[in-house]
């Protein structure tokens, strides 16, 4: 490959005409660090490619995060989300799950406009689509599943314009009668925080309230590093902002 061929950000190629963007596309499927879908079809690979430099994706990004079900292009969830930050009227988005219920709730909204947008999927949707329970990653990360989900409604309902009439890949393999003929990615096993267990918490309590007796750490302190990778109960939080109150009152 000629070093005129394509403009770049780093080693994001960006190729400038049809000949560029064919020879990086016969390019990376002669390697093996795209999907196998792609590997030795450089014309699949450059129609993904198109479609992604459309969405504002480079080319590695594009093969990486697009996929074909059935003969129809989809994004993974994760890819769907960076899209649309990017997106010039992205003001923000908020994700949350319910233990209690096993719902999953998004919440986005666009700059320039009052109200947010809100979607949830919850365990009964899914057992009433049929869902729940389904072999592969429904029944390995059922709470990850519901979350892309409720996801994939939100975005897709405010940011259509930023992703160009895609649905995730998630939801498409789930449509009845679609058949994926790309190779299956797990979902990221760390999304949603586990409870904090009541074994460990106990073991570790004396330690923190030595950090609080003498004055190193707040009980708030506390709380905030814990909450950041587990959810406490309210029993928990309770029981460290106690040692504060007994503190105070001494």
């Amino acid at each position: 490959m000629s070093r005129e061929i394509a403009k770049t950000g780093g080693f994001a190629l960006q190729p400038q005409n049809m000949s560029e963007a064919m020879e990086i596309a016969n390019m990376l499927a002669a390697s093996q660090m795209v999907p196998k879908q792609y590997q030795d079809r450089p014309q699949d690979a450059l129609v993904a490619m198109m479609m992604g430099g459309e969405l504002g994706l480079n080319p590695i990004q594009s093969l990486q995060n697009i996929a074909t079900i059935n003969g129809k292009p989809s994004i993974y969830g994760d890819a769907l989300l960076a899209l649309v930050q990017n997106h010039p009227c992205f003001g923000g988005h908020e994700e949350s799950f319910d233990e209690q219920t096993m719902t999953a709730t998004c919440t986005v909204w666009r700059r320039g406009e009052d109200k947010v947008h809100t979607q949830t999927f919850s365990q009964a949707d899914a057992q009433k689509a049929g869902l729940w329970g389904k072999s592969g990653p429904w029944t390995q990360y059922p709470k990850r599943m519901l979350m892309w989900r409720a996801r994939g409604y939100a975005l897709r309902d405010k940011f259509s314009d930023a992703l160009g009439g895609l649905i995730t890949v998630e939801e498409a393999q789930d449509i009845p009668g679609e058949r994926d003929i790309t190779p299956r990615r797990e979902p990221a096993k760390q999304c949603l925080p586990e409870q904090y267990p009541d074994e460990k918490f106990n073991t570790n309590f004396e330690t923190w309230k030595g950090l609080i007796v003498t004055g190193k750490k707040s009980p708030e302190k506390i709380l905030a590093t814990l909450e950041s990778r587990a959810v406490l109960s309210e029993v928990q939080r309770q029981k460290i902002l106690a040692i504060g109150n007994e503190e105070a009152a001494a």
